[in-house]
This record gives C-alpha cells, structure tokens and sequence, in this order.
C-alpha cells in the first residue's frame, strides 16, 4: 500500500512538473480570445465579464432567470411553467446565452475546443449543485450517428463528464438515443421544434434497467424552447426513472412576444 502512494505521488509531481514545463513554453491562453492569461483553461478578465451566470431569482423548474421575486409564483416557478409545467422537476443553466456564451458554446460544438467543456462545466456545477446532490446519474442529450461522424464527439458528452468528475457523479454515457436523424432546431419556432422532436429520442433497451428508479440529470449545451429537453424527460420517465432534472450550460431567454398561453409555445 505505502508503495502505491509513493508511485501516484510521484505521478503526479510528474504530472505539475510537465505542466509547469509547458506552460514556460506555451503561455495558457484565454478559452474564449486567446490573450495570455495565468491559469489553464480559463478566461481572461474582459473575456470574464461577458459572461452572465444565471443566480436567483430563477424559475425552479425551468431556469429561466427573473427580474425580480416577485415574478415567481408561490412555488418558485414562473408563470408559464405555473400554466403549462413541463414534464422534467428542475432545471438549472450556467449562463445565460448571449454572445459571451455563444461565442464558447459554439466553438466547443463546431471548431474543435473540446477545452471549452472545462470552463463551462465549472459553472453548471456551482449552477446546478443543488440537483446534483441527489443525483443518481448523469446523461447527454445524444447526436445521431451521422453528425457524430461529422462532429467526432458529442458536446453533451463532454460537459456531462466533466460535470460527473467535478461532482463525483456516474454518467450513462448511451442511456439515450435518436433512432433517426432531425434537423437542425435553430431559427424553429416553439410548435416546430416540438413536433421535429416527437419520437425522435429513445432509451437504450440495454439501459432501461440502470434507469430504473433512479434520479437523473439530462446534461446539453443549451436550454431553448425544451422541446429536445421535453424528449429526453419523457422517454427517461417511460423507462421508469424515478424523477428528471435538466442541467445545461446556458438557457435562453423567452422573447416578450411569446404567448404562454398558445399551445404552440408551451412545453410539449
């Protein structure tokens, strides 16, 4: 036993060692900009207060962040989750999605910086430390296979483990699937997402067992309408989980000009 400790202090005295050494030659850099900063895998202070996390007041149950208290309900929830309660229990988001964001969220899922994961991850878990807590499991929203050929990794992979290493939480990488193909949601409205996402997710027969009774947190890039969020909620419910919370890195916010009452623009 003393002789296993010696060897993993040992790694990692290597491990700071070559990172020092690194870091004397390649300066750690911004995630967002690439200005030199102190710390890997960080961002730097103009890049920093860009970003808008999300704090209270919030709706408890769908994340969406409130001028003030008094436009929750009794409950804590806002008054389009009051009217039409999505089917998912809470849901947290780091930031709030808006160019500082963006500009992360969008490198991460198409240019390749799979380091992004590291700063956004960060803060879903201060976000989300309170669903995390009673967590069983972790899951992604998943890709279809073809843009996971395209893309190479899947985003929500990559947040959800860091999130479970940060929190020490277990991730079921393939619990979900897309049995086919949807197409891309941006610039869709409410009502059209919802119905490109109607069937379009699935548990993995393989699966359905671990899920059984269990408390899980769907993990994904960003929270928009929730019609892909709505998907994952049902079919982990029909499964027999136990209960579905949402964590994201950044939620959108609902334009004025929505109307919560047209069944188009509720949950589905």
């Amino acid at each position: 036993m003393r002789e296993l400790i010696e060897t993993e202090r040992l790694r990692r005295f290597a491990k700071r060692a070559g990172r020092f050494a690194l870091d004397l030659v390649l300066p750690p850099t911004c995630t967002a900009c690439g200005t030199e900063v102190d710390q890997p895998h960080s961002l730097c202070p103009d890049c920093f207060i860009r970003m808008h996390p999300i704090g209270k007041p919030r709706c408890d149950q769908c994340g969406v962040p409130l001028p003030a208290e008094s436009h929750l309900g009794s409950d804590a929830r806002c008054m389009r989750c009051e009217r039409h309660p999505p089917p998912w229990s809470k849901a947290r988001a780091a930031y709030i999605y808006d160019d500082g964001s963006r500009d992360l969220i969008l490198s991460l899922k198409y240019a390749d910086r799979t380091e992004n994961a590291g700063v956004l991850a960060r803060q879903m878990l201060r976000a989300g430390d309170d669903i995390l807590a009673t967590a069983d499991m972790l899951v992604p929203v998943p890709v279809h296979w073809r843009r996971l050929m395209q893309r190479r990794y899947n985003q929500a992979v990559l947040l959800a483990r860091t999130v479970g290493k940060l929190s020490n939480t277990p991730m079921l990488v393939d619990a979900l699937r897309r049995p086919h193909a949807t197409s891309r949601l941006a610039g869709f409205s409410p009502g059209e997402r919802a119905k490109e996402m109607h069937d379009a997710i699935t548990v993995k027969a393989s699966r359905i067992k671990e899920l059984k009774n269990r408390h899980v947190v769907v993990v994904d890039d960003i929270l928009t309408t929730g019609a892909t969020a709505a998907a994952c909620t049902r079919a982990l419910l029909d499964a027999g989980a136990a209960s579905v919370a949402l964590l994201a890195a950044a939620r959108t916010i609902p334009l004025d000009s929505e109307d919560i009452d047209r069944p188009e623009d509720s949950w589905r």
